[in-house]
């Protein structure tokens, strides 16, 4: 086990990624604390080694070098930090705040300026890999911000990420970096499914597609992940379709402020909101299948 010290980090958002995160920072000896309104989550991490735990982070703000948020949006961002109960207002100044939800970049310069009026530092910072990287400590971050801000974060950044990109000081390039990432991600989940409804429909095993794709050159990282869940019959979610509803939503709207299209991208938000709309919104977001007629998925009842 690591040796503990002085630093101090709130993770504020304890779900699939921010549980792993602040799992990692526990095991890099940070003093860590978690903020939830999922009263498992928190024993869960009070269990895992936590110095505290609450619903809110207010009660310990002032005792931490650092906030890492990894809710589900910024309106999320903005509730934790700006809202009722108004986080930035109680963390001291010079404390930082690495905001690692997808959201746009102008989002991210409101909440940079936000925290610019209590002092504090903003690291525009994404993460991907999902929970078994976030788990592992090993998450990808593409980060902006200040060179203050990436040294302050250090420690956090060292506990949690394999690979740090620093983009440039501009907040909002991490972010518009994530969603052009996401842009990539979403289409190769819905150019999976489709590959794998079609096979359905000709009557291929999808055990035996899954293998061909996955030892040819067709593959990819998505596909490897998503459809072996498709293959498995299981949709609990680990990144549920609405997630990608609006994450491709930002693709397209980033697109629509610079004038540039994108066809793939906007058909794989159609098909994304089309599973949504079905039903599905809250399964994983391999579910995004289940919206071909005429094919038989395993583990999924026919209506």
């Amino acid at each position: 086990m690591a040796r503990s010290n002085s630093y101090h980090v709130c993770v504020v958002g304890l779900g699939s990624m921010g549980m792993g995160a602040a799992r990692s920072c526990i095991a890099a000896g940070l003093q860590t604390f978690g903020s939830d309104l999922n009263p498992v989550a928190r024993e869960a991490l009070a269990g895992a080694g936590a110095v505290a735990v609450d619903a809110d982070a207010r009660g310990f703000a002032d005792r931490l070098d650092a906030v890492l948020l990894l809710v589900v949006n910024a309106a999320q961002c903005k509730a934790v930090l700006f809202g009722e109960d108004a986080l930035a207002a109680r963390l001291r100044p010079g404390t930082a705040v690495m905001v690692s939800a997808t959201i746009s970049a102008a989002d991210a310069k409101e909440i940079a300026v936000g925290l610019a009026e209590h002092g504090l530092l903003m690291l525009d910072a994404p993460v991907s890999g999902g929970a078994a990287k976030a788990a592992a400590g090993e998450m990808t971050v593409m980060a902006a911000g200040s060179r203050e801000a990436f040294d302050k974060l250090r420690p956090v950044l060292d506990a949690v990420a394999g690979k740090v990109y620093e983009i440039g000081e501009e907040i909002g390039l991490g972010a518009t970096v994530k969603i052009i990432h996401q842009l990539l991600a979403g289409v190769h989940i819905a150019a999976g499914a489709e590959a794998m409804a079609l096979a359905a429909r000709a009557g291929i095993p999808l055990d035996t597609m899954y293998e061909v794709v996955t030892n040819a050159a067709g593959n990819s990282w998505m596909f490897e992940n998503r459809m072996k869940h498709v293959v498995d019959g299981d949709y609990t979610p680990k990144s549920a379709v609405d997630i990608f509803v609006k994450d491709l939503r930002l693709v397209t709207e980033t697109a629509l402020s610079l004038g540039f299209p994108l066809p793939l991208a906007s058909t794989a938000y159609t098909m994304f909101a089309n599973a949504s709309n079905a039903g599905y919104g809250k399964e994983d977001d391999a579910a995004v299948i289940k919206t071909f007629a005429g094919i038989q998925l395993p583990g999924v009842k026919e209506k």
